[in-house]
């Protein structure tokens, strides 16, 4: 399906899907906040079989999301120990001997990817999914890479003069990674930036220039990502955010936001007047499935200020975090609010 079959209202997921028991281990991901550096105690499956196990698990994770019914699938993030940390690491100028420290949103200091040397993108990271997505569906397929200015945010910085070198190189990174995606057929690119909402003073300093670094050669959809963390480590979010109505002024094509944890005031959606945007309809930290009507009410809430043209339904966040039965309840709930909203539009 074309991008431009698309239906009014389109559903997809911001990125993750819940990852199965027999491929990670759901105790230990759940324990503690995304990890940063490579962390392969989290996989339940021997190095040996492992790459195969996380093909099988991304198969899986497409056919689920072509199931249930959202429009645009991903790959369910299913190769991934976190959002961010594949990607980051596979890079050349990190020190995998001695990793370094950051301080995570929550307050943390974490191990963190250590720079240095000279960022390099040694070789395609994520651009072997896409075939693998296009085996088990026709719907337009995203792939999500961590942004330039999270990744600079989630490192310690021993090479760079400053972090605003370190984020343009990250930019480089994703900007050829984000070639090879197209090229393979990636319908969507997404970059997840959730730390211009955490740190939003480095973010106005230099934020927009290392996303539209990122995005200036992309051939195809762009998306960002922005949010107040998951769900699952984030109890008490605020109803506005503090770095976002800048991001109208960068150059991707499409804003993805969360609305349903944090009770957002929906205000702000007037202040991004050229992007569509990716809504957020479930909150992820509640464990319960919302009703159709509850999903319909919050889609019917933000077209009070965008066209629905410009409106894409999606979660929150990723369903990482979320029981696979729990991740299909909401989503099949979410499909069926949009379909409900659709029909009333006419």
């Amino acid at each position: 399906m074309p991008m431009s079959d698309l239906p009014l209202l389109p559903t997809t997921l911001v990125g993750s899907w819940s990852q199965p028991a027999w491929l990670i281990d759901r105790a230990r991901l759940d324990g503690h906040v995304p990890v940063r550096v490579e962390d392969h105690s989290l996989w339940r499956v021997d190095d040996e079989w492992l790459a195969e196990a996380q093909a099988d698990a991304t198969a899986l994770a497409v056919v689920e999301q072509d199931r249930v019914g959202l429009d645009i699938v991903t790959d369910g993030e299913a190769r991934r120990e976190s959002y961010s940390n594949r990607f980051a690491n596979a890079l050349g100028g990190i020190d995998h001997d001695r990793p370094g420290t950051m301080r995570d949103r929550t307050g943390k200091d974490v191990p963190a990817p250590r720079v240095a040397g000279p960022i390099e993108r040694l070789r395609p990271v994520e651009a072997d999914v896409v075939a693998l997505m296009k085996r088990y569906t026709d719907k337009p397929v995203k792939v999500t890479l961590p942004g330039p200015f999270t990744m600079t945010q989630q490192a310690q910085n021993d090479y760079y003069a400053d972090d605003v070198e370190l984020a343009m190189a990250f930019a480089a990174a994703v900007a050829a990674e984000m070639t090879d995606l197209y090229a393979a057929g990636a319908d969507i690119v997404q970059i997840d930036e959730p730390y211009l909402q955490a740190r939003p003073d480095p973010a106005k300093d230099y934020g927009v220039a290392a996303i539209d670094a990122a995005v200036a050669r992309a051939a195809g959809h762009t998306v960002l990502h922005i949010c107040f963390g998951y769900g699952r480590h984030v109890e008490n979010k605020p109803a506005r955010y503090d770095f976002l109505t800048e991001l109208d002024a960068c150059a991707v094509d499409e804003i993805s936001i969360e609305a349903a944890q944090p009770r957002l005031d929906l205000s702000v959606l007037d202040e991004l007047p050229s992007k569509r945007v990716q809504f957020g309809v479930l909150d992820l930290r509640d464990p319960h499935i919302e009703t159709v009507d509850t999903v319909a009410g919050r889609i019917r809430a933000a077209l009070d200020h965008l066209p629905p043209e410009r409106l894409v339904v999606a979660p929150d966040c990723g369903c990482k975090y979320l029981g696979r039965d729990v991740a299909w309840g909401k989503a099949a709930a979410m499909v069926a609010a949009a379909a409900t909203v659709r029909q009333e539009l006419g």
